[in-house]
């Protein structure tokens, strides 16, 4: 299994960019979480299966048709304590 922290820039508020993070996720069968954050980022823990993990974050580089990203970050974090992936409010 592999886990990292996720944080993606650019235009991705206010482009669906969460809702598009939590159907693509789940289609992998990761577990994880995705927000929204206060300086105009949005903040993700992906988790499970390193193919799957791999394809999810070549996946953020583009994101949903709006969104415009500039940069992606990824660190390795302990996996999530809860199953399946879920959508948190903003931080």
């Amino acid at each position: 299994m592999k886990s990292v922290q996720v944080r993606i820039e650019g235009r991705v508020q206010g482009v669906w960019y969460r809702g598009w993070t939590v159907q693509q996720a789940s289609r992998r069968g990761l577990n994880g979480w995705v927000r929204n954050r206060r300086d105009g980022s949005v903040e993700a823990v992906f988790s499970g299966p390193p193919d799957q993990v791999e394809d999810m974050l070549r996946a953020c580089q583009d994101g949903p048709p709006a969104a415009r990203v500039t940069r992606i970050d990824a660190t390795p974090c302990p996996p999530p304590d809860e199953v399946g992936f879920h959508q948190l409010g903003t931080m």
